[in-house]
């Protein structure tokens, strides 16, 4: 069956509207291939200045996309689900962005009569630096999904960051790690900002010098390859400043801290999908 939109998004808030700007930037899919549906007026206004198509309707977004995106809350989806069910078909693609809502949840809401057992579906855990094009998203699969649907919707989530397939029970762990951890990011970066401003940095100047610093070894640990401990040991040199730094952090147990935010929010998800 031909369509008109190749990509169809219902729901458009901050994730929606930075997956839409990845999309057309990367030109991976053309503006005029691109639809969504809002119900908020304000989504649809930053929606048009990007020259997609708003719909009204959500039943016509499924029909005429080959692939839906569902960017709306988990408590929103049942609100969405029967104008799937009615309307998704064996050919088409349907990618939850939601967590804590697994493939088989979706599958039992979308699966009509007709297309029982035959549809496709992915579960997406992007993270908000995709609104910046830096996301990291882990992505599981349902077992209608082929290798080339997998890779066409890698290319997508690849737009906007990086991307991953993973099994479906890693996604609670992964919610806890690159679903939360920006936040814990953001606390670090704002401790380091304040001790630069108690020894007397401008506060501007501190959260510059800090986000860039961040920044700059997140790049280390990506594009060289190398362990963090090897990279963290490099910058230690015998008695002076760093490790004195990290032998303050130790006694503060800042390792330990961070893993138990981790644990905590991976804990967390885990309630949530019950």
């Amino acid at each position: 069956m031909s369509r008109k939109y190749k990509v169809g998004f219902i729901g458009c808030g901050n994730m929606g509207s930075a997956m839409l700007k990845g999309l057309i930037a990367s030109e991976k899919v053309a503006v005029s291939e691109l639809a969504a549906a809002e119900k908020f007026e304000a989504s649809k206004e930053k929606i048009r200045t990007l020259g997609v198509d708003v719909l009204d309707s959500n039943a016509d977004l499924v029909k005429d996309s080959d692939v839906i995106f569902l960017v709306v809350k988990p408590y929103q989806q049942e609100e969405v689900y029967p104008d799937i069910r009615e309307n998704l078909q064996p050919d088409q693609i349907l990618v939850s962005v939601a967590a804590g809502v697994s493939l088989s949840t979706v599958e039992q809401a979308c699966i009509s009569i007709d297309v029982a057992g035959r549809i496709k579906v992915v579960r997406a855990m992007p993270n908000t630096p995709a609104l910046v094009g830096e996301g990291m998203t882990a992505l599981a699969l349902n077992a209608n999904m082929t290798k080339e649907d997998a890779d066409l919707i890698l290319s997508y989530f690849n737009s906007f960051g990086k991307a991953q397939i993973v099994p479906e029970s890693m996604m609670d762990v992964v919610t806890g790690l690159s679903g939360s951890s920006p936040a814990f990011v953001y606390m670090m970066i704002e401790a380091m900002a304040d001790a630069a401003v108690y020894e007397g940095m401008p506060r501007t100047q501190a959260y510059e010098f800090a986000a860039q610093t961040v920044r700059g070894a997140a790049s280390m640990v990506l594009e060289t390859g190398e362990h963090p401990g090897a990279l963290k040991d490099a910058v230690c040199s015998p008695g002076g400043t760093t490790i004195e730094g990290v032998r303050a952090l130790e006694d503060a147990s800042f390792r330990s801290a961070v893993m138990d935010g981790v644990c905590a929010a991976t804990e967390k998800s885990k309630e949530m999908g019950k």
